[in-house]
């Protein structure tokens, strides 16, 4: 098992309160918080946090000043970096380093936690998926990754400041590769300033190898994250399996509304289950209805006679995220050419699709 995927059974343990036995660690632990978030400490260390430990060579903000007269950290390293790129990457490192935090949820930051860690699960699968073609793939990892930025959230210029170039997360306009810099960046504190990150070199080094190993796995080359098994979730390989899905779904889409349905009528649930369900619901809108839109009048013909039940499952498609904004934006799709979807629609889904309109 990588440190990854161990880090990400601890997230998935307590975000969702599986009651499981911690299993521990080499480097890190979770630690509940007082106001119930959940961060990855040291285990010899009880100040120090995988997500905080950066935070004292946060570069100073260059926008606040006229003419920014200091030299990037790594000016030595990257000749080509301005204070400004220095920031976006410090900024982009946070953002990375942050997916391992679990935070509060509540009714405004509910739907950016799931987005976010959504699509960083997805970006893990995307290169193990066979069934797409190269050109799917390379729109779904943009379409993923700004998503995933887009739900931190990060301003604008981080938003933008980065871009795939082979597979590769690179700094756009220095075409700087990320995994070199935040190599870089590691060992040059390691070997420079350790005593002001008030940590040992060893503790910096794992820091160095888990933010690695997410950066790898947004970049889809590292081994694909897996959803733990639990009882009663048979379609966890769907999600853990894109292919699965894909081929599943291709050979017999009615298998795939019937699965939503036995979901829907079995009350017997729990929040990973809830959340395992919206996982697979999503993929059905990221990797069919990116591409096949109209596949959506067949599924909500197969609910015509279960009014209620396709009415929770076409609010949680647009609602639970807003990647339908951005496909329907980017197909150039009208929701108003269909009312048999808008009738499903709930207050939120239309303050959401048509208030805009």
């Amino acid at each position: 098992m990588t440190v990854l995927q161990e880090v990400f059974d601890h997230y998935l343990n307590i975000k969702f309160n599986r009651g499981l036995p911690a299993v521990q660690m080499k480097d890190f632990e979770y630690v509940l918080l007082e106001d119930t978030s959940a961060e990855l400490f040291f285990i010899d260390h009880e100040q120090g946090t995988f997500l905080e430990w950066a935070e004292a060579f946060q570069p100073q903000n260059p926008h606040y000043v006229q003419k920014p007269d200091w030299q990037p950290m790594l000016t030595s390293c990257f000749k080509q970096l301005d204070v400004y790129d220095e920031q976006v990457c410090y900024y982009l490192l946070y953002t990375i380093n942050a997916t391992t935090r679990i935070i509060p949820r509540n009714p405004y930051n509910k739907m950016n936690d799931f987005m976010k860690n959504y699509c960083f699960f997805q970006l893990a699968q995307l290169e193990h998926v066979t069934i797409l073609s190269k050109e799917q793939k390379q729109q779904l990892k943009d379409f993923l990754f700004f998503f995933y930025l887009y739900s931190h959230p990060v301003n604008e210029e981080t938003l933008y400041a980065f871009s795939f170039k082979e597979g590769t997360l690179i700094h756009a306009k220095t075409n700087i590769n990320m995994e070199q810099y935040f190599s870089h960046y590691h060992d040059y504190i390691c070997q420079h300033k350790h005593d002001r990150a008030l940590l040992t070199p060893h503790e910096i080094n794992a820091c160095k190898k888990l933010t690695i190993e997410l950066l790898r796995s947004i970049e889809g080359k590292s081994k694909r994250l897996v959803m733990p098994f639990e009882d009663g979730i048979e379609y966890l390989h769907l999600i853990n399996n894109v292919d699965d899905f894909l081929h599943m779904f291709n050979q017999n889409n009615k298998a795939f509304y019937q699965l939503l349905h036995s979901f829907l009528f079995d009350h017997q649930s729990n929040p990973y289950r809830e959340h395992c369900f919206s996982m697979l619901l999503q993929n059905y809108v990221t990797y069919i209805l990116t591409f096949h839109f109209d596949d959506l009048i067949q599924l909500i013909a197969y609910f015509h006679d279960l009014p209620s039940i396709g009415r929770m499952i076409i609010n949680k498609i647009f609602v639970d995220t807003i990647f339908m904004q951005k496909i329907l934006k980017e197909a150039n799709i009208n929701i108003n050419n269909y009312p048999t979807i808008i009738e499903f629609f709930d207050e939120d889904a239309r303050s959401i699709y048509l208030d805009e309109q």
